[in-house]
């Protein structure tokens, strides 16, 4: 006989198999792009020197949030066939690694209006969201769960994706739990020189790489430049193609520019 491991499986994983099989079923388009992020990098180093404040991935969740808010129909839910829900604020859902009951699971953590912050207040939500305590019922970070939301993980798979197929037909409900964006960042964990396509019930999501040293031409001359993998999801079946590449375009502009730096 082998030896194994028997583990208990995390309930909060639960939530997250539930969103990527309806997830799987949203028209995203998948745009992975290469971002020369060598000039903002050296101005977040020093905005660093004097305020300690600030990083790369809350300057990154502020630039990329600055740029849909000036191009509101990117992260706009469907309504039926007819309607579509543009909201003024920019919510994000980002994902933040915790360790629950000695297993570590990704726990969305909603932070609002984006645009209209600074990168150290996103920052700080981000690293006091790091130390909060959670049990394996809890589903969002820094929301309490309520007596229905705990109820969730007792419920059979059928029904808890018929909740969720139901909840998306209500954009003002889904907005005010999860936001609009979604952002995803595995380049924090560890350094992969490649791209990942996330799973997104949200009209957009991000998914950041990480940042590695590459050979590109700049001035017809090969120099080494820090280069971000990013792939970007949009719902195709709220904008259209030729809308997607000017945001794209749009976005990479300010990511290399250090835009809100």
């Amino acid at each position: 006989m082998p030896d194994y491991i028997k583990q208990e499986f995390p309930r909060s994983r639960i939530a997250t198999i539930d969103i990527g099989e309806i997830g799987r079923h949203k028209h995203h388009i998948s745009a992975l792009v290469e971002i020369d992020v060598t000039e903002s990098r050296l101005k977040l180093k020093e905005l660093k020197r004097n305020s300690g404040d600030v990083s790369f991935t809350a300057w990154l969740i502020k630039v990329i949030c600055q740029t849909i808010s000036n191009n509101k129909e990117i992260a706009a839910f469907l309504k039926g066939k007819r309607h579509l829900y543009i909201f003024d604020r920019i919510n994000v859902s980002f994902l933040v690694e915790k360790e629950i009951d000695g297993q570590k699971v990704p726990i969305p953590l909603v932070i609002e209006n984006v645009a209209e912050r600074t990168v150290e207040s996103i920052n700080k939500q981000i690293l006091d969201s790091k130390n909060v305590v959670l049990t394996e019922s809890d589903i969002v970070l820094q929301a309490k769960s309520s007596r229905i939301e705990r109820l969730y993980y007792r419920l059979p798979s059928f029904i808890r994706r018929s909740f969720w197929r139901f909840l998306l037909k209500f954009p003002k409900v889904v907005y005010g739990k999860m936001g609009n964006v979604a952002i995803t960042s595995v380049g924090m964990i560890r350094q992969i020189n490649g791209w990942f396509i996330p799973i997104s019930i949200h009209p957009v999501c991000f998914g950041i790489g990480s940042v590695i040293k590459k050979p590109v031409v700049v001035d017809d001359e090969i120099v080494v430049r820090e280069i971000m993998n990013m792939t970007v999801l949009i719902d195709h079946d709220v904008v259209d193609g030729a809308n997607m590449v000017r945001f794209i375009n749009e976005l990479i502009k300010n990511i290399e520019k250090g835009k809100f730096l």
